[in-house]
């Protein structure tokens, strides 16, 4: 008999919901499961924003070390936490079919501050540079930790508002009444998708993966993480795509923004579902040549400086 497969996570509540998502998949198909917590540098370095930490993958970093070294055979993270070019030895087994991929605006009070100087928090940069470009009055505060802390933080600081992702706060069922869906906002590349890795070499554990995969979900992702590689984004340039399947038909939106968020490149593209392989990576070229090139060269200049 087979051993059950260990499954590695995180240990957020999200991160959990996320792996007991995983699980309950296997589960119905047949399969043993075993949970393993493993804690992330991303959790434990909660004092600076992302983007100056200069670790790609802070969140995966753990869990590909524990797949590596043979201690869990799979990882669960939010593919939006994942570098676009995963370590030699790992793969990306399955994708789940995705949740909302909307950020959320939670606030405190009314909504009378959006037109007056306000105080926003986020950790994000995309969040970051796409709120001030559109509310340059307004003045941006980091915000760290998981889901819970962050709401936390917000109750307990003289903020006006505060962003996140609105699948996590679904998700683990504590999303406030006081939240407007920021439909304009373009989301992180493969936001609201739950991804998992594998050891390039666990065919057993690749196998079972395959049964789980989204395919929808996967093309589109794809496509976002594609764009995002080309950019050269990881978490130092503020960068939202978003792609979506309707009939045979993708539609993508992408956005690019320089740090100071006066400076915005937004490109909307569409092309027929069998021609999605490459199409991430023809949408990010044009934005390129159209004048996003120059902007990254820009932001990676002032990037070094500031680090």
């Amino acid at each position: 008999m087979e051993r059950p497969i260990r499954i590695g996570t995180r240990e957020s509540p999200l991160a959990l919901w996320q792996a007991n998502a995983v699980q309950r998949q296997l589960n119905v198909l047949g399969f043993q499961t075993e949970m393993i917590l493993i804690k992330s540098v991303g959790d434990l370095q909660q004092n600076k924003p992302l983007y100056k930490l200069g670790i790609t993958g802070i969140f995966t970093k753990t869990l590909d070390t524990a797949i590596l070294n043979n201690t869990i055979d799979i990882a669960v993270h939010s593919l939006k936490d994942v570098p676009t070019t995963l370590p030699n030895g790992i793969l990306q087994g399955a994708v789940l079919k995705r949740g909302t991929t909307a950020d959320v605006l939670i606030y405190n009070g009314n909504l009378d501050f959006l037109n007056s100087p306000a105080t926003i928090a986020t950790g994000s940069l995309r969040r970051k540079t796409q709120w001030l470009n559109r509310y340059p009055q307004h003045t941006i505060k980091g915000l760290r930790g998981n889901v819970n802390t962050r709401l936390k933080k917000l109750t307990d600081n003289p903020w006006q508002g505060a962003i996140f992702a609105l699948a996590g706060l679904k998700r683990i069922n504590v999303l406030p009444k006081n939240h407007l869906v920021l439909d304009w906002m373009i989301p992180a590349p493969a936001q609201g998708a739950i991804m998992i890795t594998v050891g390039a070499e666990n065919d057993f554990c690749k196998n079972a993966l395959k049964q789980i995969n989204h395919k929808k979900t996967a093309v589109c992702t794809h496509i976002e993480r594609q764009f995002l590689n080309i950019l050269e984004g990881g978490c130092t340039a503020p960068i939202g795509a978003l792609a979506v399947i309707d009939n045979q038909t993708i539609y993508f939106k992408g956005v690019l923004l320089s740090l100071d968020a006066k400076e915005k490149f937004h490109i909307e593209e569409t092309c027929p579902l069998k021609d999605a392989k490459n199409f991430g990576k023809k949408t990010a070229q044009k934005l390129l040549k159209n004048g996003g090139s120059k902007l990254i060269k820009k932001i990676k200049t002032e990037i070094k400086q500031n680090t």
